[in-house]
């Protein structure tokens, strides 16, 4: 890869991953980039690295542009493996660069690599740093999404740099958001809040209104996924004030497993009667979809319908793995409701709906239990369930656009 200048003398010098899948649990179809940042000042200054896999391709950027033995100044956003394992390959070629970073940040990286000798400068929100001609501004964000986590903001090019916030998972030719087609960008935005971000979204909107009292010029902003957003910054963050306050669409999504197709017999009675409101509606079968598409559905979603069967007297295994992942993104403002089928003992639906209020959801309860195949009475039971589940959705929904 050549390094692609983001503004003048800045450079991006990060590596693109086209073959990446699965990214710590998290299915990535389009693969994902690496973006790191070099500053050409008179002080040379790195920002972040790349994952350890990658480190020749950023070498070879860094090289193209000047030798990294001249880096003077090592920022780093973020400690997490993606962003961090290379540093040692850096100061291995400068090993009297000084590093800045959070106080979180240094405890991190003390865990990954021996930092006895590196010349290490802990940074809090507010503190700056003369490169030359320009001015690096670090502001912490804690827990979006790490707890080492900060944004490094360049005053006179008006860059935020912003490591995981405003990322995406997506691996494209293109390096700037003007390159890629918008619903497409939106759609990979949206599946990385979900998957990652969702848990932290009071925090995010208080900290994108802390960076507005500081009242920072942003006509860029270069996140360490996927695009820099360059054509229009403030669509992206007002995507993620939208995802913070748990916007979603009026619509349904019925995810399910099944076992021997009863539980998938009540799906679509189910959905015809969602539908027959006006209601959208979609169904995902687990074993069938990636489990971060399936969250990423449920985010867009008022209302979560979850099909399950009954094995040993609780949840389909698939079913479970799906409510566990998605409690630990802690959602909000959605609807649930549950369905499935038994053999000769219950407990699937039960345990769902304990695992929604676990989660503090809004439910629709009783939901619906069927011994083994689904009789036709089951079936118009299943529809007006639809039916009548769709209708508390609309109410649900109703109270987020008066507010």
């Amino acid at each position: 890869m050549k390094a692609t200048e983001v503004k003048p003398g800045i450079y991006w010098v990060g590596a693109i991953d086209w073959g990446v899948r699965d990214f710590h649990g998290y299915v990535t179809p389009n693969g994902t980039t690496y973006n790191n940042y070099l500053i050409l000042d008179e002080k040379v200054t790195l920002l972040d690295t790349v994952k350890f896999d990658f480190s020749d391709v950023m070498m070879e950027s860094i090289r193209s542009l000047v030798a990294p033995e001249k880096i003077d100044v090592i920022v780093i956003n973020h400690i997490e493996i993606d962003h961090v394992s290379s540093l040692d390959r850096i100061m291995e070629c400068a090993p009297a660069a000084e590093i800045y970073i959070t106080g979180k940040g240094k405890e991190g990286l003390a865990r990954h690599f021996d930092i006895s000798k590196w010349k290490i400068h802990v940074v809090k929100t507010g503190d700056s740093l003369h490169i030359g001609k320009r001015n690096l501004l670090f502001i912490e964000t804690p827990m979006l999404h790490w707890p080492d986590s900060m944004v490094t903001y360049v005053k006179e090019d008006k860059l935020l740099i912003s490591q995981d916030a405003f990322g995406q998972h997506y691996a494209s030719s293109g390096r700037f958001d003007d390159e890629i087609n918008e619903s497409v960008l939106q759609d990979a935005v949206i599946d990385y809040y979900a998957n990652i971000l969702m848990p932290f979204g009071p925090l995010i909107k208080k900290k994108i209104e802390e960076m507005e009292k500081l009242h920072l010029d942003i006509d860029m902003i270069a996140p360490d996924h996927g695009v820099i957003w360059r054509k229009d910054p403030g669509k992206v963050l007002n995507w993620y004030m939208r995802m913070a306050d748990s916007k979603a669409d009026l619509r349904v999504v019925i995810v399910y497993d099944t076992m021997w197709e009863s539980t998938e017999r009540l799906t679509l009675p189910m959905f015809q009667g969602i539908r027959s409101t006006g209601v959208d509606a979609s169904i995902i079968k687990l074993r069938a979809t990636p489990m971060s598409s399936a969250i990423k559905e449920f985010w867009k979603s008022r209302g979560l319908l979850v099909g399950t069967p009954t094995l040993n007297n609780i949840m389909y295994p698939t079913v479970a793995e799906f409510l566990t992942h998605l409690r630990g993104l802690r959602p909000s403002n959605r609807i649930a409701g549950a369905f499935g089928s038994f053999g000769w003992g219950g407990g699937a639906v039960k345990e769902a709906y304990s695992e929604f209020k676990r989660m503090g959801l809004e439910i629709v309860e009783p939901g619906i239990e069927v011994q083994y195949r689904p009789s036709t009475e089951d079936i118009e039971k299943a529809f007006q369930f639809g039916k009548d589940f769709a209708e508390k959705v609309v109410l649900f929904h109703r109270k987020f656009q008066d507010e």
